[in-house]
């Protein structure tokens, strides 16, 4: 069977394993050795590859570099390592100070084995919309840096994607981290889902209460939607009503074997008035 874009990968393709013993060698191999795809706590990609429909055969292993996984200040600024896990995350006392909607996310995330796995950076580079750190991410203006053989670059998360599932990270590029200026005013974190664990996300959001309020969505369109136009209306006049009908028109929710569209934008504006009326007086 071909390894095409579209092939399904037949029980006797054979894989290839590369397991770098530095984030120097990964990305050496990133450049020398396309194509691979990098592993990491590999809780979406063992999904793929037990049901047969990845095509890939030549995969990175990540999950040995432990300068990937450090949590830490820098500067001003909190730096979670890309393969921080949400376990890790979710005990941090950095997170919880600085950013505690991401400590609030990550114990969302799944079951205990799925949060010992799972990782930042993992969720970040598979793009579902459904991922239930991403709009925290966006709603802290966090930056995503990614590296390559040739050097770093730093993208701010809100225009780290381009579509259903695609990003501007390049194949020869890591995400390594994740770096989150301080955060001003009360955080705010919901998901709702079929149940309290191991569910995906019906709708997520993530808000910041202050002068210039956040707010940003999951699983309302093909990516993470930061609700600009919303935030400017609730700026202006804090009128979580008129915010309501205009964050309506900034989200663009499907049915799906999930939930119903409809059913999505009821939720999304509730969660909306939710946020603006939990956090009053912060």
């Amino acid at each position: 069977m071909g390894a095409g874009p579209t092939a399904m990968r037949s029980p006797i393709t054979p894989l290839r394993l590369f397991e770098p013993r530095s984030l120097r060698e990964a990305l050496r191999l990133l450049r020398d050795e396309d194509p691979l795809v990098p592993l990491a706590g590999c809780t979406d990609v063992y999904v793929g590859l037990n049901a047969g429909t990845l095509p890939h055969t030549r995969y990175l292993n990540l999950w040995q570099l432990d300068a990937l996984k450090r949590i830490e200040i820098r500067g001003d600024r909190l730096v979670v390592g890309a393969l921080a896990t949400y376990a890790a995350i979710a005990r941090s006392r950095l997170v919880s100070r600085r950013l505690p909607m991401l400590a609030a996310a990550a114990r969302e995330v799944g079951g205990l084995q799925i949060q010992n796995r799972g990782t930042l950076g993992g969720n970040i580079a598979t793009g579902s919309p459904a991922g239930d750190s991403l709009p925290v991410l966006a709603a802290a203006d966090a930056d995503v840096i990614l590296e390559s053989a040739g050097g770093t670059r730093r993208v701010p998360f809100t225009r780290f994607y381009t579509g259903y599932r695609a990003s501007v990270m390049r194949p020869d590029e890591l995400i390594v981290a994740i770096e989150v200026p301080p955060v001003d005013g009360r955080q705010w974190f919901r998901k709702v889902g079929t149940r309290a664990a191991q569910a995906i996300s019906k709708v997520v959001v993530a808000g910041v209460r202050a002068e210039r309020p956040r707010v940003a969505l999951g699983s309302v369109a093909p990516t993470v939607v930061r609700a600009y136009r919303t935030e400017d209306v609730l700026a202006a006049t804090g009128d979580v009503a008129e915010a309501r009908h205009t964050l309506m028109t900034e989200i663009a929710p499907i049915d799906d074997i999930r939930s119903t569209a409809a059913y999505r934008r009821q939720v999304a504006g509730n969660l909306l008035e939710r946020f603006w009326r939990e956090t009053e007086g912060s």
